[in-house]
């Protein structure tokens, strides 16, 4: 983000000098490219989304930011702050607060095909996923004058995904008889199937993060955070340093994610394997989820949600499934089999309730965790997967129709449901 004449300057003392003279730039590392995720940021479909949500400013924001800073402490400083208010704008967007001229198309006449279009709801998780991959592309290509070190980016990147994802941001207020939960949801997947995609997952916890459900045993207050769907992001640790602060203190919680058409499922067992299916940059990983302890990692780790109480509620128009299925290699064995109702001992694990994909891996993760901290037996959390989230009928092109706003309202209204069901039993 240097100005032309700053780079034509540095090129041209270089060719007097003969490169004898190396200036910061030069001597820092070159910027990398944008990463596959990033990449699908210029087609037509993301750029439609930001536009009519109005968070096609924020990455224009951030660069002017960085163009401005004058040291790598100013840049930190200003992609922490942006990474934040990315995040509140799109929480305060979802639960009904900010402009209003970006409010709900699913109120207007829809219009397909070409013309003027209303703004996206504000139900709508897109805009923070595609807001948040034009800034991380910008910190990733910026070459500053004063250089920039590999480790030095990459603590940009890690203070921007963290900050933008609401994960340094969850803060109970203090006060006795307030229960505390804490919810996770993801970014958009498959996005080469459909570009379109939205998932319910990160809706959710956009339109509940900081909000109050009102129980039979008092207020309980819910704070939320998103996670990429990388898999590189796990083997870091995303999860674990997101959580552990937290578990101890809260009263219950629940990863969730998007899973299978017109259903909820409670995923009774969560298993220690990754099957390889591509993530969002288009990496596969097939091997047994890495962790911090090894030796005494289970192949196995099972849900302590109420699910037989949450099962049998009425909590909204999916049903929910008490999920009780795993793939596993029999002790002894060497094929893979399906048991319906869940692992054998010393079996070794090939897919959880919840497959074998990074869904099941945040459910393993976050409740191994729990396990490791000694709250099995105290602490009652899992993992919830949505329905699918579906366009209308017909619908192939465009980013939204009013079935799909229905749906997404839907099945947020219905995770709330679930989590006062589970509250008040446990």
């Amino acid at each position: 983000m240097n100005s032309i004449r700053v780079r034509l300057g540095v090129l041209g003392l270089a060719l007097l000098t003969g490169f004898t003279t190396p200036t910061a730039a030069s001597a820092a590392q070159a910027a990398p490219s944008p990463t596959v995720e990033e990449q699908r940021l210029g087609r037509a479909a993301p750029q439609e989304i930001l536009r009519r949500s109005g968070f096609d400013t924020a990455a224009p924001r951030l660069a002017r930011a960085l163009e401005g800073a004058r040291s790598y402490g100013e840049a930190r400083r200003a992609v922490a702050r942006e990474g934040a208010r990315l995040w509140q704008r799109a929480v305060d967007r979802a639960q009904g607060r900010g402009p209003a001229e970006y409010e709900g198309s699913e109120a207007l006449p829809w219009k397909g095909g070409g013309g003027r279009r209303a703004g996206l709801s504000r139900d709508d998780d897109r805009p923070l996923y595609w807001a948040r991959l034009g800034m991380t592309r910008d910190v990733r290509t910026w070459e500053p004058e004063f250089g920039l070190t590999d480790g030095q980016r990459a603590a940009l990147l890690d203070e921007l995904e963290r900050a933008s994802r609401g994960q340094d941001a969850i803060r109970y207020p203090h006060g006795k008889g307030l229960k505390r939960i804490l919810l996770t949801g993801f970014d958009p997947f498959t996005l080469d199937r459909d570009i379109r995609i939205s998932n319910p997952s990160g809706a959710t916890a956009l339109a509940l993060d900081g909000t109050v459900i009102e129980t039979a045993d008092g207020p309980a207050r819910i704070e939320t955070a998103v996670f990429p769907v990388r898999w590189q992001d796990f083997t870091d640790g995303t999860v674990e340093r997101t959580l552990r602060p937290h578990l101890p203190k809260v009263d219950l919680f629940t990863t969730v994610s998007q899973g299978r058409v017109g259903r909820f499922d409670i995923e009774r067992t969560n298993g220690a394997w990754r099957g390889g299916f591509g993530d969002n940059d288009t990496v596969g990983r097939t091997e047994t989820v890495p962790v911090s302890d090894p030796a005494s990692q289970p192949q196995w780790t099972t849900t302590t949600l109420p699910y037989a109480a949450i099962t049998a509620a009425q909590t909204g128009r999916f049903p929910v499934y008490d999920n009780t299925s795993v793939t596993e290699i029999p002790a002894g064995g060497t094929e893979s089999v399906v048991r319906p109702d869940g692992p054998t001992p010393g079996s070794t694990a090939r897919a959880g309730g919840g497959g074998d994909y990074l869904s099941n891996e945040i459910a393993y993760r976050a409740t191994l965790l729990r396990d490791r901290l000694g709250l099995h037996g105290t602490l009652p959390g899992g993992h919830v997967h949505t329905p699918v989230l579906q366009f209308g009928a017909g619908n192939t092109t465009e980013v939204t129709d009013p079935e799909f706003v229905r749906n997404r309202l839907d099945i947020i209204a219905q995770v709330r449901a679930i989590l006062k069901v589970a509250v008040e039993t446990s």
